[in-house]
C-alpha cells in the first residue's frame, strides 16, 4: 500500500516553499518538486489528502512532458529518486514516484489556459457576455459544446489563497510582451491539440487545461505540471453530450460536492467524508489508467 503523504519534511534539504500540492526544495543548482497527496478546491487546500494522488500527478506530468518534447523543452532533469543528488538519499522512500528534480526557471507571471470545449468558468462567462477572456464567440452555443477553433484564455497568477483573474491577449502582451505572448499561445495550442488527439484514442476528452511556462536564459520551456486531473477538465468520451455538464475524471467531482454543502469557499475547508475521498481517488486513478500506458 502506497504511503499517503500530506506534507514532507526533509530537514537536510533547503526548504523553499509549500504550494497547494507541491513541496519545493533547493538541491544543488536544481529544484526538487515533491507532489504530495494534498488537494485544493476553489484555491483552498482541503484538510484531507487523497491517497496516491501525488504519484499519479507526478507520473502523468512526466508522461505528457515527454510526449511534447519535440514541440517544446521542459524543466525535468530526472524523475527517478535513485538518480537524485546524494543528500536526497535519506528521503528516498518519500520521494520515489512523486518527485521531480528540475532546472530552475523564471516562471511567466500568467497562467495559460486552453479551452477546446465550453465549460466551467468559460461557460459562465459566455452566458453573461457571449465571450471568454475578451474572445467573442458565436451566439447559441450550448454548455460543453466543442469550440472551433480552440481558444487560449490567459489569467493572472494570484497570490496563494486568492483567485486568478481572466485577462485578454492584449493585457497578456502588456505583461510579458507581444513576441513572447505569440510564442506561448502557439505552443499552448499545439500541446493541447496533440494531447486531445492522444486522449481521444484512449476514450477521454480533454475539455480544457492549464499549463505554465518559464524562461531559462531567455528560452521558453514548460514547467510545473502538465495535463493532470488537477490542471485539466477530463471527460469520458463515451458519455459526452453537449447541452449539459459532464461526468469528469478530475477535481470537478470534489468541487460539485463542496458546492452541494454550501461551503463559502474560504478557509478553513470542511473535513471530507471518507466516501468523497475514495470517489475522488478513484477518478484520478481512472484518468491515470486510461491515459498513461
Amino acid at each position: 500500500m502506497t504511503k499517503t503523504i500530506a506534507q514532507t519534511n526533509f530537514p537536510k534539504l533547503k526548504f523553499i516553499k509549500r504550494g497547494k500540492v507541491r513541496d519545493i526544495y533547493a538541491v544543488k543548482n536544481y529544484l526538487l518538486l515533491v507532489a504530495t497527496d494534498r488537494i485544493s478546491a476553489f484555491d483552498v487546500i482541503m484538510p484531507n489528502p487523497i491517497p496516491g494522488k501525488g504519484i499519479i500527478l507526478n507520473t502523468m506530468s512526466a508522461f505528457w512532458f515527454q510526449k511534447m518534447e519535440d514541440i517544446i523543452g521542459n524543466h525535468i532533469v530526472s524523475t527517478n529518486a535513485a538518480d537524485f543528488p546524494p543528500e536526497c538519499a535519506p528521503y528516498f522512500e518519500s520521494m520515489q514516484g512523486r518527485s521531480m528534480l528540475v532546472k530552475k526557471a523564471t516562471p511567466l507571471p500568467v497562467e495559460c489556459i486552453v479551452r477546446g470545449y465550453l465549460a466551467g468558468s468559460g461557460w459562465n462567462d459566455y452566458r453573461h457576455s457571449q465571450s471568454v477572456s475578451g474572445i467573442k464567440l458565436p451566439e447559441g452555443l450550448k454548455e460543453s459544446c466543442k469550440l472551433s477553433p480552440t481558444i487560449f484564455t490567459p489569467t493572472t497568477k494570484a497570490p496563494e489563497g486568492q483567485h486568478d483573474s481572466p485577462i485578454t491577449r492584449v493585457e497578456m502582451e502588456d505583461i510579458i510582451g507581444v513576441e513572447l505572448t505569440e510564442q506561448v499561445i502557439k505552443t499552448s495550442l499545439a500541446i493541447y491539440e496533440r494531447a486531445a488527439s492522444i486522449a481521444l484514442k484512449a476514450g477521454m476528452i480533454i475539455a480544457d487545461t492549464k499549463m505554465e511556462f518559464g524562461l531559462i536564459d531567455g528560452k521558453l520551456i514548460l514547467i510545473d505540471e502538465l495535463l493532470t486531473p488537477d490542471s485539466s477538465r477530463l471527460w469520458p468520451a463515451d458519455d459526452y453530450e453537449e447541452g449539459r455538464s459532464q461526468k469528469s475524471f478530475d477535481k470537478q467531482f470534489l468541487r460539485d460536492y463542496l458546492l452541494s454543502i454550501h461551503w463559502n469557499q474560504k478557509p478553513p475547508a470542511p473535513e471530507l467524508p471518507p466516501d468523497i475521498i475514495e470517489k475522488t481517488r478513484a477518478k484520478y486513478k481512472e484518468a491515470f489508467s486510461r491515459l498513461v500506458k
